[in-house]
């Protein structure tokens, strides 16, 4: 957990009207600290296994914060954030840019979005949670202009020997672009796009590729060359980076579907 001084800030513009509902569930903007905190709340189970423990640092309280709740319970069953830039020019004050050198998406123009803290309820195991998810940041983005969404992707534990096959389907098929590429600043990375050798197996490769991932990958989206120890939230993690105006037609259309 990043609890260190931080100086930030980011684009002052409103954020939009936010409220969609499918099914039994709902997702929505947090409104006021209360809804903020239960968000650091399920943040802790999630990301630190343990009741009570609170998850939070100095971003959140320059993001916008999406929940999604079970309508018949009110239980909060997902939670994520998104810090909006006007540009890349912004993108040195990113919760990412602790642990990416991220200076060549200095370049880039539009309106850019973080997306982090994503978390599901541990207990709750619906796909259509992630379905909704998927359709509140659809609408979000639509709502703001946003031309790329970007993030860390999480794979679970620091072991790298057992996601070979994900970090080479990432290798061979989901590189950055050499225009954006992050480069190495985290202390402890692993660096797969250069130590792995061998012709990775496509069915092991997408068991073990989160599943938030897997969809970034869907809509075009592209990782960076190493992927990040993160001992202290037990996880490894990518640089990821969606540009919207290279979402396949098709695939825009579903997440158009989902969120409208």
């Amino acid at each position: 957990m990043h609890t260190g001084p931080v100086e930030i800030e980011r684009d002052t513009g409103a954020a939009p009207d936010l409220y969609l509902v499918k099914g039994r569930y709902a997702a929505r903007l947090a409104r006021n600290a209360a809804d903020r905190a239960a968000a650091q709340a399920l943040r802790g189970r999630a990301f630190r296994m343990a009741e009570g423990v609170v998850d939070a640092d100095a971003h959140d309280a320059h993001c916008d914060h999406v929940l999604v709740e079970d309508r018949r319970s009110g239980r909060l069953v997902c939670c994520f954030r998104f810090f909006k830039l006007g540009s890349g020019d912004a993108i040195g004050q990113t919760y990412s840019a602790q642990f990416y050198e991220l200076s060549a998406l200095r370049a880039f123009r539009g309106p850019m979005v973080e997306l982090g803290r994503f978390c599901i309820d541990p207990d709750c195991r619906d796909p259509d949670i992630l379905r909704i998810a998927w359709g509140a940041m659809t609408a979000y983005v639509d709502a703001t202009g946003v031309e790329m969404l970007f993030g860390c992707s999480s794979f679970e534990g620091t072991d790298a020997a057992r996601y070979h096959d994900a970090f080479g389907v990432l290798r061979d098929r989901h590189l950055a672009p050499k225009r954006w590429l992050p480069r190495v600043k985290a202390p402890d990375v692993f660096r797969f796009a250069t130590r792995l050798r061998g012709t990775p197996d496509l069915k092991a490769a997408m068991q073990r590729m989160p599943p938030m991932l897997r969809t970034y990958l869907m809509m075009g989206g592209w990782v960076s060359d190493h992927a990040v120890v993160d001992r202290q939230m037990n996880t490894l993690h990518v640089f990821t980076g969606v540009e919207i105006a290279a979402i396949p037609p098709a695939r825009k259309r579903l997440l158009r579907a989902v969120s409208g």
